[in-house]
């Protein structure tokens, strides 16, 4: 039995095109035959090619019938691999900015890699407004995680080959770390703080761990499948932050005028309400899985949130504040 015979090849359309752009460039007046010979390709491809770099690109293409070729009507100093406009490039200038949440971790050379790219081929009559931009938009956080990158790394490269890990991992408070098996899910950043979602073997459960408590990482040598049904948004649907659901709570929150401003200003929850309150103040409604985290929220806005329901978060920020209270008494 013979061998199967190979198809051919065909180059990416941008290759293609490169190339009958360094023909006509260096005035050769090719045509559709002699570029189909030369590219390996048939002559309705290279008229499709050449119909896009004309309509779509606006080079300066015509036929010369002396010549019996295509040319250049007008000098052209460099192909446009990209055409972008000023409100695309203002919107990756603010990706490049907002990388310093990713910096540390293995992703920030990739993101920083692509932007790269896409720089070097953006045509300079658009880049030259870079500059300007530069000055006009950046991103801040007071509170930068610390990152262990080749923890980070481990953890990127066992999700997207599906290696099941052994961490060593430290609970907040405890003096020493102890040892999970986990199958690692998913890594998000979440209002600025990086998690690991794994499925953890000695919980029998999807957990979440922080990646900066885990003190070393390993393969165990066995491979995991994910789970169809897992997916983020339905993991933290019902979450104020990263916290598993524990229960069903409807939570009722009264803010003052004085902060009602910064409320009505943010989507805090998908499953938020706001309501109007005569005072100038604005009452908050959510549905949530947990209150520890909605707990430190609270008390972080003061004495200009008071909680209406559930009377349990009530007690706990009230606890709380006598805590700080007490802790702070002259």
């Amino acid at each position: 039995m013979s061998a199967p015979k190979e198809l051919p090849r065909t180059r990416p359309p941008i290759d293609r095109m490169m190339q009958i752009h360094g023909e006509l460039a260096a005035g050769k007046f090719p045509n559709c035959s002699t570029l189909a010979r030369q590219i390996e390709v048939s002559a309705k491809t290279i008229q499709r090619d050449l119909e896009f770099m004309r309509d779509r690109m606006n080079l300066p293409l015509a036929w010369e019938p002396l010549r019996n070729g295509y040319h250049y009507t007008e000098e052209v100093e460099g192909f446009p691999t990209l055409q972008i406009s000023e409100g695309e490039l203002f919107a990756l200038l603010v990706a490049e900015k907002a990388l310093q949440q990713y910096r540390g971790t293995p992703y920030e050379k990739r993101l920083v890699g692509a932007l790269k790219k896409l720089e070097r081929s953006l045509p300079g009559t658009v880049s030259l407004n870079l500059a300007e931009w530069e000055q006009t938009v950046s991103f801040r956080t007071t509170a930068e995680p610390v990152v262990n990158v080749p923890i980070m790394e481990a953890l990127a490269q066992a999700m997207q080959k599906r290696d099941q890990l052994r961490l060593h991992y430290r609970k907040p408070g405890a003096k020493n770390p102890e040892a999970r098996v986990v199958d690692p899910y998913h890594l998000a950043n979440v209002n600025g703080e990086w998690y690991l979602f794994a499925f953890d073997h000695l919980r029998n459960d999807i957990r979440t761990f922080v990646p900066g408590r885990i003190v070393d990482v390993a393969k165990t040598g066995k491979s995991f499948a994910r789970p169809a049904k897992f997916t983020l948004e339905k993991r933290l649907r019902d979450s104020f932050g990263v916290r598993s659901t524990d229960g069903n709570f409807a939570v009722e929150l009264r803010f003052e005028e004085r902060v009602a401003d910064y409320i009505r200003e943010k989507r805090w929850h998908p499953s938020q309400q706001l309501k109007e309150l005569p005072d100038g103040g604005v009452e908050l409604s959510l549905q949530l899985g947990s209150l520890v985290e909605i707990q430190r929220w609270v008390l972080g806005w003061g004495g200009a949130a008071k909680v209406i329901a559930p009377p349990e978060l009530a007690q706990r920020v009230a606890a709380a504040a006598q805590a700080i209270s007490a802790a702070h008494a002259a």
